[in-house]
């Protein structure tokens, strides 16, 4: 692999590890909203979470398709 090729890999790695990690801080964003208020988040940050969530993974898949990211992420509520 040459060194263009590597920088492609790690680029790639880098934007699916971000993904993983914004798509858990949304989910942590929501459980914390959910306990505080002790009732489910307002519908507003629901529907812009799940729009938020859906970006991130298009981006993910588009440059890991396949990985266990998006099967996980749709497993939330």
């Amino acid at each position: 692999m040459n060194q263009d090729e590597e920088l492609k890999e790690m680029l790639r790695d880098l934007i699916w590890l971000n993904s993983l990690i914004a798509t858990e801080l949304i989910q942590i964003t929501e459980n914390t909203s959910q306990i505080l208020r002790k009732a489910a988040p307002p519908e507003a940050c629901i529907a812009e979470h799940a729009a938020l969530r859906a970006k991130t993974l298009e981006i993910a898949d588009r440059y890991r398709p396949g990985t266990m990211l998006r099967q996980h992420v749709e497993k939330h509520q």
